[in-house]
């Protein structure tokens, strides 16, 4: 049994396609190195001051600081102009 605290139970459990595209994209953007680790998760925050549903991506590359990005949308929406979009923003 799964518990899922931050997944709405409306929604399908985000496929693996999505998330593979969405790492492909930031590989490619970002012109990452094989042996660099990429997740990316979709949650959903229930707190009034969250956008809702995101999508969030970390970038864990040896030596440097973990890096997050974040797109206010669910997995299976994001584009890659989302995810360039992203990684453009502070």
């Amino acid at each position: 049994m799964r518990f899922g605290l931050f997944r709405r139970r409306d929604r399908p459990e985000p496929g693996s396609e999505a998330a593979g595209r969405v790492k492909a994209w930031l590989v490619a953007t970002l012109d990452l190195a094989p042996e660099t680790a990429l997740t990316v998760s979709e949650i959903v925050c229930l707190d009034p001051s969250c956008p809702g549903t995101e999508t969030v991506m970390l970038v864990m590359e040896r030596g440097r600081k973990t890096r997050a990005y974040k797109v206010a949308k669910a997995m299976d929406e994001v584009t890659e102009q989302d995810v360039r979009q992203a990684l453009s923003s502070p």
